[in-house]
């Protein structure tokens, strides 16, 4: 995200939101005001939640989210409803713009024992936020089982008390499992991650008065002490890579839409390639080809249609093919088995000038010895020939990093993904940037809540994946979206960004049942709805 530029797809850390707050306060927007702002937001949601005049039960801890809770029972108390207000210490240890509102709710405060009873038709949590460094104990955590003991109805202020914003892990073994989160500005990696993501329930993001102008370095009302949020993780969503998704004119003809390349494996593995052939075809690629290896070219040209298909020996068959420079882009791995055969291709593959996508096999066979040369399916490798260097993932990185050409796609799931890079430290989001810079690949780290990272540190976290695309053949259909957008010229990591939300899309309007075969076909429909909204005036609004 270039300065200045607003997506409204921002997600910021907790210490970035910390200096949303300083920046707001430093624009002329005092913090009581921002809290006042965000305690009337929680009350307007609880209000969605239940009809006036029921049991609310509010639970404040001793920072700013609780200081939100006071709010929000003052003010569901003026507008009808029956208010209860628990706080986690005496109200006289409360400090600062916590302490003011406090005092301004002016009603009883229950300081422990908080019987089921006392909970009421809806809890608001407001004990602790996003920026909790301890694990939850004594009454707080008593409490926190008593809401997961009876299913309470709970709005959770910033995140679920025992969340980590920043991580979407749980902080100890005590964590509310909020039916609705509501939090201020922009929500937090940890809103997105997993587990986070179902604790939170449904999350609202609410506006209480923090400027855009935040991301932007020309603003001029933040006086001398100002330096631009850059947040470099956003939600995926189309706001993020709509600017440069391919867009066909009056002059396209397939030759302008890119030619890009599967790399098929031996006969009885073949069904990967055309998967993730079918995908770049319907992606929007041009043309697509299947370099297919001499002993499986009678299966793939039973199955191929629209698809071409190249017969070659490997590595100077492909090569060959890849001479070609009009052949844009290349997706080697589904199928490909693991093996030295399979490296040496990768390793021809790289030397192209090609966009490259390096999914499955492709991967593993940097990490694990699997088939020889001389040994099993070889791509049209002499039986006498040499078995080739043990595969190490640094010279796979050494290559990639070696490219004048840097698109590079990588594609694991998370066990691949441990075997590929090790075990890495931090969250899902932090494991994929270290990949991503280590590699020097864009890395698609797969899952319910995929990630993507670039190298130079960018990230976005993907939110719209249904479970049903949890079935054999989904990925390399997933590699065959991201090919196929970057024999069209998207840079890889916004075609990477796409590719995986397209794929999401495509699983949620199919539905239940889905299997790999549906995702290609289901995709022009959700290409049009996207279309028909990035054509349409102030597009991209309601992406």
């Amino acid at each position: 995200m270039s300065s200045g530029a607003r997506t409204g797809c921002e997600l910021l850390t907790t210490a970035e939101m910390a200096e949303a707050d300083r920046l707001a306060v430093l624009a002329g927007v005092p913090f009581l005001t921002l809290m006042e702002n965000a305690g009337r937001a929680v009350a307007d949601e609880a209000m969605k939640m239940v009809p006036v005049g029921v049991k609310i039960a509010v639970l404040c801890g001793p920072g700013n989210n609780g200081g939100d809770g006071f709010v929000a029972a003052r003010l569901l108390r003026e507008r009808g409803y029956q208010v209860r207000v628990a706080c986690t210490c005496p109200v006289d240890r409360l400090k600062g713009d916590a302490a003011e509102m406090a005092r301004r709710w002016a009603g009883p405060i229950q300081v422990d024992d908080w019987p089921s009873a006392y909970f009421g038709e809806l809890v608001i949590d407001a004990l602790f936020g996003a920026g909790l460094s301890r694990p939850i104990i004594g009454d707080d955590a008593a409490a926190i089982e008593m809401l997961k003991l009876h299913r309470m109805n709970v709005l959770s202020v910033d995140v679920p008390s025992g969340l980590d914003g920043n991580t979407g892990a749980a902080v100890g073994d005590y964590v509310v499992q909020a039916t609705r989160t509501i939090t201020f500005f922009r929500r937090k990696p940890g809103h997105l991650l997993l587990p986070g993501r179902d604790y939170c329930g449904e999350v609202v993001v609410a506006d209480i008065g923090i400027p855009d102008d935040v991301f932007d370095e020309d603003a001029e009302n933040f006086g001398d002490d100002f330096e631009v949020l850059w947040p470099k993780t956003e939600a995926n969503a189309p706001a993020l890579w709509q600017g440069v998704f391919p867009a066909l004119n009056s002059n396209a003809h397939k030759y302008t839409r890119g030619h890009a390349v599967v790399v098929s494996g031996p006969p009885d593995c073949t069904g990967a390639a055309r998967l993730g052939a079918r995908g770049a075809l319907r992606a929007g690629a041009g043309l697509v080809t299947v370099a297919t290896p001499l002993m499986a070219f009678p299966v793939n040209a039973a199955h191929l249609t629209a698809i071409m298909l190249k017969p070659f020996e490997a590595p100077a068959g492909l090569a060959k093919i890849l001479d070609d420079k009009r052949l844009n882009a290349v997706l080697i791995g589904p199928g490909c088995g693991v093996s030295a055969a399979t490296r040496e291709m990768v390793a021809v593959v790289l030397k192209s000038g090609a966009s490259v996508v390096l999914d499955a096999d492709a991967l593993m066979s940097f990490v694990e010895r699997g088939q020889p040369l001389s040994e099993g399916p070889n791509f049209g490798y002499l039986k006498a020939r040499a078995v080739s260097a043990e595969p190490d993932a640094a010279t796979l990185f050494d290559s990639i990093q070696a490219r004048a050409q840097k698109s590079v796609v990588l594609t694991p799931h998370e066990g691949e993904f441990k075997r590929l890079f090790g075990t890495l430290p931090g969250s899902k989001l932090d494991r994929a940037r270290a990949a991503a810079r280590t590699s020097g690949a864009v890395v698609v780290l797969k899952g319910p809540d995929t990630v993507i990272a670039s190298p130079d540190g960018r990230a976005a976290i993907n939110e719209n994946a249904p479970p049903w695309l949890a079935t054999a053949g989904s990925g390399d259909v997933l590699a065959g979206f991201i090919t196929g957008l970057l024999a069209q010229g998207m840079p890889a990591f916004q075609a990477a960004c796409a590719a995986v939300w397209l794929h999401g899309e495509c699983g949620t309007a199919f539905g239940p049942g889905l299997i790999a075969e549906d995702l290609p076909e289901v995709l022009p429909q959700v290409l049009a709805k996207l279309l028909a909204k990035l054509l349409a005036p102030a597009a991209g609004a309601d992406l």
